[in-house]
């Protein structure tokens, strides 16, 4: 069901119940931008889009429907195809995002999301590494459009919770074999640290949020116009929160390619006049 409100390409945020979609949601906009009401309501695909506008729901047969996301329930969500909502953090110039519901929720029969894969130009595919790329994953991605290969990211969420270096290799390396030639990158990542922890540099690359932003902006590149393989070494200051020092010469600049101009995709979630961002519940 291709959603016509925009052009720009649309990365769907997908993986297993409680793999950190949610938290990957608030790490790339900077919020949770649903009520605390209805993140906890068992919701269709969501989509986010650029922009201040009211926010609406579109049945299966296509018709948009004036939706107030306090009331919700005043809704049979089983005949709702997705909801459409609006935020202005600068990722949503480049791309629309689509947070779909776990693949394997057993509340939730997979036709809701299936019938909104076509939407997606690209996955952030969530594994959580403790258990990661677990065979009902793989299945379910064999079954999804070839198309979407160069232009998706396979993150292992909850890497922290690999206590050793050597854990996080071994599970690093196996997944990177199983999964050759399916994925542009597969990066490991701690969204709770990189979502906690906003003033410490250290800590930020520690997460494994940098590298994460790094790919991120390429792929987001090639989405907009850039060849898929363009080789691309952006400067820190791309990369960083508006307010994270980076320590002079760790990431020198150097002449970039030519391609699209592609704005910071990072939350704004630190201001040097100002608090931090409340931070998002652990799922």
């Amino acid at each position: 069901m291709k959603n016509t409100a925009s052009r720009k390409p649309c990365l769907a945020l997908m993986g297993e119940f409680s793999a950190g979609k949610s938290t990957l949601a608030n790490l790339l906009i900077g919020s949770d931008p649903l009520p605390v009401q209805v993140v906890a309501t068992q919701l269709p695909p969501v989509r986010i889009s650029h922009g201040d506008d009211p926010a609406y729901a579109v049945d299966l047969d296509g018709q948009k429907h004036d939706v107030d996301l306090h009331s919700l329930g005043e809704f049979d969500l089983d005949q709702i195809a997705y909801l459409q909502i609006f935020c202005t953090e600068d990722i949503l110039l480049q791309c629309d995002l689509l947070d779909m519901p776990g693949i394997s929720d057993p509340n939730m029969s997979s036709d809701v999301w299936e019938r909104m894969i076509d939407d997606a130009d690209g996955v952030l595919w969530c594994s959580h590494a403790t258990q990661a790329w677990r065979q009902s994953e793989a299945a379910v991605w064999a079954e999804m459009p070839e198309s979407l290969r160069q232009h998706s990211l396979l993150l292992l969420t909850r890497i922290d919770k690999l206590q050793t270096e050597s854990d996080r290799a071994r599970v690093l390396n196996r997944v990177k074999r199983e999964t050759a030639g399916l994925f542009a990158g597969v990066l490991p990542i701690s969204l709770l640290l990189a979502t906690q922890e906003q003033s410490d540099y250290a800590v930020w690359q520690q997460s494994g949020a940098e590298e994460f932003a790094a790919q991120l902006i390429q792929l987001l590149a090639g989405l907009n116009g850039a060849a898929p393989d363009a080789e691309t070494d952006l400067p820190a200051d791309a990369l960083r929160l508006p307010g994270l020092e980076v320590p002079a010469g760790l990431k020198p600049e150097v002449a970039q390619p030519e391609m699209p101009a592609v704005p910071r995709v990072l939350p704004r979630r630190i201001r040097q006049d100002g608090p931090k961002s409340p931070r998002p519940p652990a799922e």
